[in-house]
């Protein structure tokens, strides 16, 4: 086992579905997955294995920001070999055509955090999707006739600004939306030479002041789930 992850060497999938919240990584793994296996509760972030249509997926809660998700990420790779990360996220809307519960994939993620300051002197590193699992979300989802939007996200380390309208800056230069762990996710993927991809659920809106409830946002979100799975 790792220092934040409880799981015997085998008992993680090279797959592995991230969801913030570790009640989302168990409403997942039992709606979605077959012999579930609950392989940690350390801290109360919740990590499960199954099976999906034959193929072996873990589910594993990283919680709230960079720092809380790169302590997962990081062990799920150095310590359980994991191969594909898909961070299946939650979402603030900064722009008025993309509406409460649009799919938005994260081509790229800006960022306020200075995760990789201490890495990159006076430079700005640039946090990219894989392309290979970007191809295949575009592929399933043409297929299946989902809609989603792609693009420039923002992987904010406040959810509570000073200045409510600070998102505007952002969205006049393109941005979809705001989350919190997307930059560091991919970031920690190009190091380990390992394959990432967010899909976000938008759940509430900056530009029309719209929301979810926190069981709609635990508990209804499947359609990204299912992309997420489908391009297994």
């Amino acid at each position: 086992m790792s220092t934040h992850i409880a799981a015997k060497k085998g008992e993680i999938a090279e797959t592995i579905l991230l969801p913030g919240d570790p009640l989302r990584a168990k409403w997942i793994a039992e709606t979605f997955l077959d012999q579930v296996v609950c392989y940690s509760e350390v801290r109360g972030m919740l990590g499960f294995t199954g099976n999906y249509k034959g193929k072996k997926v873990s589910v594993q809660g990283t919680g709230m920001g960079i720092p809380s998700a790169l302590i997962y990420c990081n062990e799920l790779i150095t310590d359980y070999g994991a191969k594909n990360l898909i961070r299946v996220g939650s979402a603030g809307s900064y722009q008025p055509h993309i509406k409460l519960r649009d799919i938005v994939v994260a081509m790229a993620a800006s960022s306020t955090s200075g995760i990789n300051n201490s890495r990159f002197i006076n430079a700005d590193y640039s946090p990219t999707a894989n392309f290979e699992l970007f191809e295949k979300v575009i592929a399933f989802t043409k297929k299946h006739n989902i809609a989603i939007k792609a693009g420039n996200v923002l992987s904010a380390d406040e959810f509570y600004e000073d200045d409510p309208l600070s998102y505007q800056k952002w969205a006049e230069f393109g941005v979809l939306c705001v989350e919190m762990e997307t930059a560091g996710l991919y970031t920690v993927a190009a190091k380990h030479n390992v394959k990432a991809l967010s899909i976000l659920t938008i759940s509430d809106s900056l530009v029309s002041g719209e929301k979810t409830t926190a069981e709609e946002r635990e508990t209804t979100f499947s359609t990204m789930v299912e992309i997420a799975l489908g391009i297994l």
